[in-house]
């Protein structure tokens, strides 16, 4: 192959040398271009991983405070019907303290 320049010199390339160049650009292209794919690819992967094992901890973190309201909530229910008990022994003694108040005061009538 001959090319003629502007300042009328001719040079010479075998066509076969000229591919060869051209092949050789190629693959190192390629290379270049797998070697960031899996760079990337890596990079990735770490990443999903970090997620991955950030999202696990976060689901057995809502398990545990699952366990513990519901457990709050036990206790809660717990609370309540003591106090349920306790005023109605409150309200039987307040009866019967008026109760016997009433009686003694009318009984001495």
């Amino acid at each position: 192959m001959e090319v003629d320049t502007m300042s009328n010199e001719t040079v010479t390339y075998s066509l076969e040398a000229v591919l060869t160049r051209i092949e050789g650009k190629i693959d190192n292209l390629q290379k270049d271009v797998n070697q960031k794919f899996d760079t990337f690819q890596k990079d990735f992967n770490q990443k999903f991983d970090k997620l991955d094992e950030r999202l696990n901890k976060l689901e057995v973190g809502q398990a545990k405070l699952t366990e513990k309201v519901e457990g709050i909530d036990n206790r809660l229910k717990s609370v309540e019907g003591t106090q349920k008990n306790q005023v109605w022994t409150l309200i039987i003694l307040l009866a019967s303290a008026i109760a016997v108040a009433f009686l003694t005061t009318f009984s001495k009538i």
